[in-house]
């Protein structure tokens, strides 16, 4: 029986991994990175151990610094949670070396499913070789991990050799392995995958299936099981299929295989994720299991029953991240001021209130599932809740999520892999409610008397006047003080102090809960405003051209010559930022010549940081 499990990761997937463990009576040991001291991951285990250095190369891909730790700190077992060193042999061998036992599938399943090419290959699939323009077009892969890193579309043939160098870096980056392949890319195809679950004693389950068509940048974004629409005869067929996978490597433990589905519904195998994916919970909801306690109950010898739970309802799952998508998906740093969800909906996350998001590591805060009777209530039980949740920190992809779930093309099942290309610039859209830079304004100034910022007079004040950005627009409101209370505009305050604010507008009450951490930020309900000063300093200018980081971050790679006094054009990349798992391209704001150049690879950025200056001309 294990009796102390230390888990080979950090964040989300950490917590729920311990969640399951304390559950089971088992004790738990985290490692974490210098950036994650105060983790929350490290916070809930009942033991840590540091790993020195923040990047992940220096702390989490380093196998033999956890197999160290997992010794020193008394654990009999290692769970690798996904990501990292989850679907990496030899730290699988070496757990196993050092007499621990390895909550996983067999070393030699996973070097047989770990590269994607020699995946393809027992599956009886060949790499593009020789790529043409016929062949247009094309996807670039890395051959090892996952997560969109390393993954590039090219439908250009002069482009190919640029994104296959740019791939591998970015592939060495993630998982200290270069190697890259391409394969033909299949338009308006659906991300459909199955997940499997096996025993030692030679049963294997097939869970059921998921869509996960819905993602960026190779990264899925909202996930969902069963995958809704398909045939049965083909959800049958790509049950057997993996089924057929797991039986070919002798497979043990949680894996999912993925598959790319065409339009005509031919279904095209992608690869063997040898380890528990993101996306389980939506699984476990359907089936009513816990995959992480049958993980642990296989890595035991335990064996599973004959057929698996009957599936009942429909469950779906969205990803929070702390990134921008109106503006390429940028990652966002800060504080998590505040957290929460209604009751009702499955909350996973890493982090806690008053925590910092960082950037050396996915901008993923957490995932929210909902689980219910049938589709169209799970996707509006959980458009819902997102859109009730209180998220007071950096800017966040909720109202993306929001109004995905409530897409026609969506909600129809009508959905692909094409699906943000296509709608992204109305998924960004929002409405800020128009009455929430008054709310904000009228709970600033609470306290000021008892009337909320100064007392009334017989003869007529001048008007209050604040003013506020609310994303790329500024909104200025007014409002007086009277015998009656506070007035402005028509709208009726009934109640204002710091934190809440309830107004009447055509003899509808609405209530507005404000929050605000010391900030220039100001939380109304789900509207995030930026309090501007009353007069806009006219220094704060900036030289034509200049180009500022759009994130924290490192600077991976300049481009090649790249020097002050060169001529580029606009929108010519200039260098690339990595920041949070996730490679940015910075490029030329203008055509011009190049007049300064401040940065060199492997330097920190800060955001907003000065990196060139392009002359226009």
């Amino acid at each position: 029986m294990i009796s102390t499990v230390l888990v080979a990761n950090r964040g989300e997937i950490a917590c729920r991994i311990f969640r399951t463990c304390r559950e089971l009576g088992i004790r738990t040991v985290a490692v974490h990175s210098d950036a994650d001291e105060n983790a929350l991951h490290a916070r809930v285990a009942d033991a840590t151990v540091r790993l020195p250095g923040s990047t992940p190369t220096e702390t989490y891909l380093r196998g033999e610094l956890i197999v160290k730790a997992a010794v020193a700190a008394g654990a009999d077992a290692v769970h690798p949670g996904y990501g990292f060193l989850s679907e990496n042999a030899d730290f699988a061998r070496a757990v196993q070396a050092a007499g621990l036992l390895w909550i996983g599938p067999p070393p030699e399943a996973i070097e047989a499913m770990a590269s994607k090419t020699r995946a393809k290959q027992l599956m009886g699939i060949a790499p593009l070789e020789n790529v043409t323009e016929n062949d247009l077009p094309v996807l670039v892969k890395a051959a090892a991990g996952g997560g969109g890193r390393g993954m590039r579309v090219v439908r250009q043939l002069a482009d190919l050799e640029a994104e296959l160098t740019a791939a591998r870096a970015e592939a060495t980056s993630a998982f200290g392995d270069g190697e890259v392949f391409v394969e033909p890319y299949v338009e308006g195809g659906r991300h459909v995958e199955v997940q499997i679950l096996a025993d030692t004693h030679g049963t294997v389950w097939s869970l059921g299936t998921r869509d996960c068509s819905l993602q960026r940048r190779h990264q899925k974004v909202i996930e969902e099981s069963p995958a809704p629409g398909l045939p049965d005869q083909l959800a049958e067929e790509l049950g057997k299929l993996a089924v057929h996978a797991a039986r070919a490597v002798a497979y043990e433990g949680a894996g999912t295989v993925e598959f790319l589905v065409a339009s005509d519904n031919r279904p095209h195998f992608l690869e063997m994720n040898t380890r528990l994916q993101v996306e389980h919970p939506v699984t476990e909801a359907v089936f009513g299991i816990d995959l992480v306690a049958l993980q642990l109950r296989i890595a035991e010898g335990e064996p599973l029953e004959n057929e698996p739970p009957h599936p009942h309802g429909h469950a779906v799952e969205a990803r929070l991240y702390a990134e921008d998508p109106s503006h390429d998906w940028t990652p966002q740093t800060g504080t998590l001021h505040h957290l929460s969800v209604p009751t009702g909906v499955r909350l996973d996350t890493g982090y806690t209130d008053g925590d910092d998001i960082g950037i050396h590591y996915d901008p993923m805060l957490a995932k929210v599932v909902a689980h219910a009777p049938t589709r169209a209530e799970a996707l509006r039980k959980l458009a819902g809740a997102l859109e009730q949740a209180t998220i007071h920190g950096p800017i966040t992809n909720r109202a993306l999520l929001v109004n995905s779930l409530r897409h026609k093309e969506f909600t129809t099942a009508h959905m692909d892999t094409g699906f943000y290309d296509r709608h992204l610039p109305e998924l960004t859209e929002t409405t800020p409610d128009p009455h929430a830079p008054l709310a904000a304004a009228l709970a600033d100034t609470h306290g000021r008397s008892r009337f909320g910022g100064g007392g009334w007079r017989n003869l007529p004040s001048q008007p209050q006047v604040k003013r506020y950005a609310m994303g790329d627009t500024e909104r200025e409101v007014q409002y007086r003080h009277t015998r009656e209370g506070l007035t402005a505009d028509g709208v009726r305050v009934i109640h204002a102090d710091a934190r809440l604010v309830v107004l009447e507008v055509d003899g509808v009450r609405r209530k507005f809960e404000v929050a605000s951490y010391g900030t220039d930020q100001v939380y109304v309900n789900a509207t995030t405003l930026t309090a501007l000063p009353r007069f806009p300093d006219p220094t704060a200018q900036l030289a034509p051209g200049s180009l500022l980081a759009p994130m924290p971050g490192t600077v991976v790679r300049v481009a090649e010559g790249l020097a002050v006094g060169a001529q580029v054009s606009a929108g010519e990349p200039l260098l690339w930022l990595e920041a949070m798992k996730m490679e940015h391209k910075i490029t030329a704001p203008v055509t011009g010549k190049l007049a300064a150049l401040n940065a060199v690879p492997g330097q920190q950025i800060q955001l907003a940081a000065l990196l060139a200056v392009v002359e226009p001309t």
